[in-house]
């Protein structure tokens, strides 16, 4: 779809894509053309198609035959200039970028160029997967195809976008949580803060799954560490979940079980450094505070989850 903007070169998004391109903004070439990447010296659509992302090698009026092939392509700043060096910081917004990541749920933004990204967020990044992500959106930088980054060869340049396209497909995770309830009816819940754009959201106690051990062993482990619980019975799966989200520079398919795990008191008490692993707080939640959650909770039917588990 084409967004109306002040840019004479449209939007290339839809939502739910795999991946969305960011180049850093329209060249006079491009504008006077209305597409992407219209440089017939700059490498962009070259290197999509030699990377595996399209099946053919694309002209720049094509560009809304990507999103059929689940990509998007949008820039960092809308002001066309002769060259990116004319940009000023006012050019870029970072908020437009941040919405457009929760409301259109790319799995990935992928900032064509250094500058592109330095522009958006302010901070200079290495190139490949960021600890940065939005959302559920995951954040990788690319090398410039511009002709004005010949310093960077292009088998160099082939290789980021290659990369980038193995880095697109999830790595596949289990995990267990445990849908803990008081005598109260309260609910066990622990907090985490991502360490770079400061997101915040609580979850149940729980994580991954290890190679070779069970879901018991696991679910035991994370509860005595993140909550020091040791006595309890572990009860049925009452609820399933798959999401796909970005942790770490790592891009995560997880399959999560949720057990019942019923406890009449317990003052939790974390056994390990959970900072670490980027756990803020844990404590109980009543009824009341799910049903007006202050800060995001997950998964978002959870106080339907707990009404479904009463006693």
């Amino acid at each position: 779809m084409a967004a109306s903007s002040p840019s004479a070169v449209p939007d290339v998004l839809g939502p739910g894509l795999a991946c969305v391109f960011v180049g850093i903004n329209p060249g006079r070439v491009s504008a006077a053309a209305a597409a992407h990447f219209a440089n017939p010296r700059n490498d962009f659509w070259r290197l999509l198609h030699e990377a595996g992302f399209t099946p053919r090698l694309y002209e720049p009026q094509e560009q809304f035959a990507l999103l059929e092939l689940g990509l998007g392509v949008t820039n960092a700043a809308y002001r066309t200039t002769p060259g990116s060096g004319d940009l000023r910081r006012r050019d870029f917004d970072a908020a437009r970028l941040d919405l457009l990541a929760r409301e259109l749920t790319p799995r990935v933004l992928a900032f064509v160029g250094k500058e592109a990204y330095r522009g958006a967020f302010g901070d200079r990044p290495e190139l490949g997967p960021q600890l940065r992500s939005i959302g559920s959106t995951g954040v990788y930088v690319l090398p410039s195809t511009s002709p004005a980054n010949a310093a960077v060869p292009y088998g160099e340049r082939l290789r980021w976008f290659r990369a980038l396209r193995e880095w697109m497909e999830p790595e596949e995770r289990e995990a267990v949580r445990g849908l803990v309830l008081d005598a109260d009816g309260r609910v066990l819940l622990v907090r985490y803060e991502h360490p770079v754009s400061g997101d915040a959201w609580w979850a149940t106690v729980g994580g991954g799954v290890d190679p070779g051990e069970s879901d018991e062993a696991a679910l035991r482990r994370e509860l005595r560490e993140e909550a020091g619980l040791v006595e309890f019975e572990i009860g049925p799966v009452v609820y399933r979940r798959e999401h796909t989200f970005p942790w770490a520079r790592r891009l995560l398919h997880q399959r999560e079980r949720f057990h019942l795990v019923r406890v009449e008191a317990h003052e939790p008490t974390p056994t390990i450094d959970v900072a670490a692993e980027g756990v803020t707080d844990v404590r109980w939640w009543t009824r009341d505070e799910l049903g007006a959650p202050p800060e995001t909770v997950v998964p978002d039917d959870l106080l339907e989850i707990v009404r479904a588990n009463d006693r």
